[in-house]
């Protein structure tokens, strides 16, 4: 009887034993789907790296604008329609160029806040043309009223005793036009 076990065992495992045609294909499959799947993921953490690195620049170009905003005072003090902070309203997406300033004021320049105000909304309009392709800048007095779908606006309802803001925004992949500003940075308080 052994002797017959022994004879079943070795004529069902022959030395041609091996994958068939149908699991090598599945095999195939699953290490396609990975190698499909971790491109994916790539493509997305290239993305989210180059939005979170927009984010950041915008945020410090806004906070740039806003120091300087500071540190005038008295172009703050002015009234709204003399307020040369509240002309900057620049969107780098129309090929427009950013204004130029009347003087140049570095240190050393004799310039008054209103000329230090014109030349601080030069430079950082120009900071965004040539850093931000489809970017959009604006200072405005606005509430904070927010769209139907809770994201804020460009439009600016410069109400009595609404803080003044920067807004920046630039087009995401895939947008045609500037979307809605992605950063807004409340500078000072109730217009005087």
């Amino acid at each position: 009887m052994r002797l017959s076990l022994r004879s079943r065992r070795s004529t069902r495992s022959s030395p041609h034993a091996g994958f068939t045609l149908v699991e090598v294909l599945v095999a195939l499959f699953v290490v396609a789907l990975g190698i499909a799947g971790a491109a994916a993921l790539q493509t997305l953490a290239v993305r989210a790296g180059r939005d979170a690195a927009h984010l950041s620049d915008a945020t410090r170009l806004a906070r740039s604008l806003a120091e300087r905003m500071r540190a005038n005072p008295r172009a703050l003090a002015l009234s709204d329609d003399a307020n040369p902070y509240l002309t900057l309203d620049v969107d780098a997406g129309t090929g427009a160029r950013p204004p130029d300033a009347d003087t140049p004021c570095y240190a050393g320049a004799n310039c008054d806040p209103a000329a230090l105000a014109r030349f601080d909304v030069a430079e950082i309009a120009s900071v965004l043309v040539g850093g931000f392709a489809g970017g959009r800048m604006r200072v405005c007095r606005d509430t904070g009223v927010h769209d139907a779908a809770g994201l804020p606006q460009w439009t600016c309802d410069g109400a009595s005793g609404a803080p003044l803001v920067v807004k920046v925004g630039w087009r995401l992949q895939g947008e045609t036009r500037t979307g809605a500003p992605l950063v807004v940075l409340p500078v000072a308080g109730a217009a005087p």
